[in-house]
Formats: structure tokens, sequence, C-alpha cells
């Protein structure tokens, strides 16, 4: 069938709606669409219509629109059932015309493959430029040996606490030969493949990097919860004890984030061509997917923090270190919004009495925010001062500011004062100003409307 609309071209489907004979132009289309002859019809407008010509047993014509990764195609489509419903249909499409896609640029299909990796992964982890592990997290059991020695390790290769598959070469390699590596994980008995994705920083030069490690199969089912096994049920849960942190997150946090990459996967065509309508569909799953696991992890760090038995683990750290592996671990976010993301040089050092993990946690939060709401092409600073028994890290941001009355409500519990859609619970720095307490120190807001805000962190210092 030609591109500029001559001829036709026809098809049957069965009761089934599967394609059971097609002239080549279809064939070759349905195959585009990642289908066969003899399989369920893939393209998703043609199949619309074949299901319900077929259902309501009238003769249905309309335009169609597909994408086979090449082109943008659409024909004039006509379906007539063959009989019932239990029959299949005659397909005849006609003025068939192709338009030729522009070519995918290559840095976008990058970072939708980093996207995804970042969305499906069972640890992730922060290197410095040597790819020597500054920080890691991980929710799978499988996994918790790993990064309790990888956070024992500190400091070393990560190369150190896996085997990378047919490597004998001494490590860590370089970044772009580990990159897409599989990998053994001791007490896993999953195949792993790693991601390594280099950080800059504001200037351009490499700061670190982000690694991820994904698994093709599901995390192992916890022993508590597997079925019928009557000798690990657990009695009911007193008054105080937590439920999210400890028994629903670890349970629900991986099949929502297998959907959200899925949909990802969907929305950037990575899996193959598809109609512009339904990648929004996808990106809309993938949406509310973030926005699910961003509430779950926020009502379990509210948990945890409102239990009455919450304590914080004191030591000495560098606020300047976790200053910049927030920026670090932010940068990539700070770029794809235009957003200059300052940090502390490598000889500031302010020795601080706080958790890192903890202050770390509320530094990203803040960050976070800032670049969330911060202009295109404005700047984040993140500052340090001295203050006798006191260290403080302040983050300022030129966004809008705020007034009196919001500068008194930001810290409320569930508050984002009238912003909606964005995906925040309103807990983050409610939470952040609960840790920042709990650590001896406190969170406060300097700011006027119009003016950007500067949120304060302030720590006991280590008299040392």
């Amino acid at each position: 069938m030609a591109s500029d609309g001559s001829g036709s071209a026809r098809a049957r489907s069965d009761a089934d709606d599967r394609l059971i004979s097609a002239d080549k132009p279809i064939a070759v289309l349905q195959a585009r669409c990642g289908g066969e002859v003899g399989g369920t019809i893939a393209v998703p407008a043609l199949l619309e219509t074949v299901r319900k010509a077929r259902r309501y047993g009238l003769k249905l014509a309309r335009t169609i629109t597909a994408n086979d990764g090449e082109k943008a195609i659409s024909a004039w489509a006509e379906v007539e059932p063959r009989g019932g419903e239990e029959e299949g249909c005659e397909i005849v499409l006609h003025n068939w015309q192709a338009v030729a896609l522009p070519r995918e640029d290559e840095r976008e299909t990058y970072r939708r493959r980093i996207q995804v990796d970042r969305d499906l992964a069972d640890l992730s982890a922060r290197l410095d430029p040597d790819q020597l592990v500054l920080a890691v997290e991980s929710q799978s059991p499988d996994l918790q040996p790993l990064t309790e020695a990888m956070l024992a390790g500190s400091g070393r290769p990560w190369t150190d606490f896996v085997t990378i598959q047919g490597s004998t070469h001494r490590q860590p390699l370089h970044w772009r030969l580990l990159d897409g590596a599989d990998c053994s994980v001791a007490g896993s008995t999953r195949p792993w493949r790693a991601t390594l994705v280099p950080i800059e920083a504001h200037d351009g030069a490499l700061s670190g990097f982000e690694l991820l490690l994904n698994s093709p199969e599901p995390a192992p089912e916890h022993p508590k919860r597997r079925a019928g096994d009557l000798a690990v049920q657990e009695p009911e849960r007193p008054n105080g004890m937590r439920l999210i942190g400890s028994d629903l997150a670890p349970v629900l946090r991986q099949p929502i984030a297998r959907i959200v990459a899925n949909a990802e996967t969907i929305r950037t065509r990575l899996a193959g061509p598809l109609d512009d309508a339904y990648a929004e569909y996808a990106a809309d799953i993938a949406a509310a997917g973030q926005h699910l696991l961003g509430l779950l992890e926020d009502f379990s760090d509210l948990e945890i923090i409102e239990s009455a038995d919450f304590r914080t683990a004191p030591d000495r750290i560098d606020l300047a270190e976790v200053a910049r592996q927030a920026a670090g671990i932010l940068g990539v976010r700070a770029k794809e919004r235009e957003i200059a993301l300052i940090a502390p040089g490598l000889e500031d050092s302010v020795p601080a009495i706080a958790e890192f993990r903890r202050v770390l946690q509320v530094l990203l939060n803040v960050v976070s925010n800032a670049i969330r709401y911060g202009p295109p092409e404005s700047a984040v600073r993140i500052s340090l001062e001295n203050r006798g028994e006191r260290v403080a890290a302040i983050v300022a941001d030129e966004g809008r500011g705020l007034d009196e009355e919001e500068r008194e409500r930001v810290f409320e519990k569930f508050e984002r004062l009238g912003r909606s859609g964005d995906g925040g619970s309103g807990l983050g720095l409610y939470i952040s100003r609960r840790l920042a307490r709990a650590m001896g120190g406190d969170l406060k807001v300097e700011s006027e409307a119009g003016e950007g805000a500067r949120f304060v962190l302030t720590l006991p210092a280590d008299p040392d």
C-alpha cells in the first residue's frame, strides 16, 4: 500500500479479535505494533473499532491512527461483523497516510530509561567519583545483608560487595563497563543488573554516581505473610506498635514501584510504538503510582516519628558533607528543572552532633521542595554557618516566597498552602521539623512574599 493514500488493504478477525488473515500492509503494521497474524489485533484504535462492531452487530467506519515506531499512520477503516457477536469481522482500510516521525532525541531516550530503572530499583546508592560507597538504601528483604555491609563499609568500592558476572579484572572498572553489568549478591537468589548514572556538579564536573540494582524477578515473599502458615501468624497489635512502616510499606512498595516502572515503559514507548492517547493514559498511571509511593513513605515516617519510643542516634557528622551528598542526589532533578544547585565546596567542613541519615533526609526534603517550586533558570544555594553552640545549613531559593501567614502554616501536618496536583502529601516539612527537634536542633523558615525563602536547619555543634 502506498503512503500517498492510494489503494486499500483487507483483513479478517475472529470472535476473540485475533487477526486471522491480512494483506501485507496490515500484517506489517500489526508486526510493528508488537503483534502477529494469528494474534490479537495490536493496533489499539483498530482493536477498539473491531470490538464495538462485533459487540453491537453494526458496520462501523471511522478514521484510525497508529504509530509503527517510524511513521504516524492514519487510514479510513470500515469494519463489518460477519455474523453475531460470536464471529469476527471483515476489515478494510482505505486512504492510507503515513508521515515520518521526528527522530527521537537520544538524550531524552536515555533519560527515560534511567527513570524507569530508578522507579524499579530494589537498591539505590550514592557513590563518589571513584565509585566508593557514600550512602545506600534498600527495602528488599533479600538485600538487607548487602545494604548493611555497604553501610558498614562506606568508603570502599561498591564492587567489593557484589560479584560482577564474567569479570576477572581488578575492580572497580571504568563505569561505562559496569553500567548494565549482570551481578550476583550473596544472600539473594535473584539475578541483578547494575545501572550507573553519572552525576554532574553545577560546574559540569563529575561529582559521583547513582547506583541502581534491579532484578527481573519479584522480591521473595516475606515469611510472616505466607498463606496457610499458621505458625507465623502475629497476635493482635497493641497500641503504639507500627503497622505501616513494619508491615504495609515493605509489602506495597515493590508492586507499586513495578506499576510505575511498567507505566513509564509504556509511556515512553520503550516496549514498542503506541498511540499518543494511550501514552498519556500510561503517564497518568505512572504519576498516580509515584503519588502513592510518596504517601507510603511519608505515612511510614509519620508513624515512626510520632511513636512514643522514637529516638535518633546522634553521632559526629560533617554537616558540609551531608549537604554535598544531598546536592549530589538531587543534581539530576535540578538540571532537568534548569535550576543551578550550589552546594558547599570540598574545602568546607562543619562538625555537628546528629544522626547522619536523618539530617540527609531533612536536607533532601527541603532542597527537593526548593527545586520543585523554584522558577526555571534560578538557583538553589546550600550554605553553612557556625553559630557558637549551634551550626546551621541554609537552603535558599528564588521562588515566590512566603507571607507571614504562610510562614506560620508551612510546618503544619498535611499543609500544602493551597497547592494541588504536585503529588505532595503536606507532611514533608512537618516530618523534617520533628526530626530536627528530635536531634536537638530546629527547622525554621525566613521569607517574604516575592523574595524567595530560606529554610534554616540548626543542629548542635560538635565541641571537639
